[in-house]
């Protein structure tokens, strides 16, 4: 493990352009739950007779907002998370390298933790739109809002994230292509890599260093020059201490 971290630290020193490619097993270390192990989001039971899967879809929630936004605030809001070691490490590098984070989380970690240049494939719960007249509204105006948030003009207020059956924004996907295809390093930290279309990025990635870290193995560990199956604030600690 410590040469691997070693040739991690390595990787990162020689790169100028890297872009970090994060899951939500980047942000279980700051009390968000994930969503295919055994605890998480997936495996949770709801109080109706639906999978989650199906609650945070698009239909499910222009039928039932109730019931969606029931699951959704238990569920998928956590407005105490705070950074980790390691959303607090990819901000540091942004100090000496060109630093880009494409994410599939939708919690605002990065930006929390100093990102600037983040871009967020499956949007934010920070923000919120009326449906109808296109209000915005931050998290703690629809938590007052209990229990389904309405606009003072009556359209129901929806999260910006990307529900199952939505498609993802066009401008930040090619964004986020854009700057993968430019990099010479890509680290990939906390995804199985089983989220489509976003998952499928990775194939735009032309530069030299292809690294993944993740708890489990990955469809793609067989292509990437450097595979770390560890806990990705583990990893961190270790390699600041280099």
């Amino acid at each position: 493990m410590e040469e691997k971290i070693i040739k991690l630290k390595e990787i990162i020193d020689n790169s100028k352009k890297i872009v970090i490619f994060t899951g939500a097993g980047l942000s279980t270390n700051s009390g968000i739950p994930d969503f295919r192990s055994a605890n998480g989001l997936y495996n949770q039971k709801s109080k109706i007779s639906y999978t989650p899967e199906e609650i945070i879809s698009h239909s499910f929630f222009i039928r039932y907002p109730k019931d969606f936004y029931e699951f959704y605030f238990d569920k998928m809001i956590y407005p105490n998370a705070l950074p980790n070691i390691a959303h607090k490490y990819f901000a540091e590098l942004e100090r000496n390298k060109e630093v880009s984070i494409v994410t599939q989380n939708i919690d605002d970690l990065h930006q929390m933790a100093g990102s600037h240049h983040v871009y967020e494939l499956h949007g934010s719960v920070k923000r919120n739109y009326c449906m109808k007249c296109h209000k915005y509204y931050d998290l703690k105006e629809i938590l007052n809002k209990k229990p389904v948030p309405y606009c003072e003009c009556g359209g129901i207020i929806k999260p910006d994230v990307v529900l199952y059956e939505e498609p993802l924004n066009e401008k930040v996907v090619y964004q986020a292509i854009e700057k993968i295809s430019e990099a010479d390093t890509m680290i990939i930290v906390g995804t199985s890599l089983m989220v489509y279309p976003a998952a499928g990025y990775i194939r735009y990635f032309r530069g030299n260093n292809l690294v993944l870290i993740n708890k489990s193995q990955t469809s793609c560990d067989n292509i990437a020059d450097l595979v770390i199956n560890d806990d990705v604030c583990k990893i961190i600690e270790n390699l600041k201490r280099l």
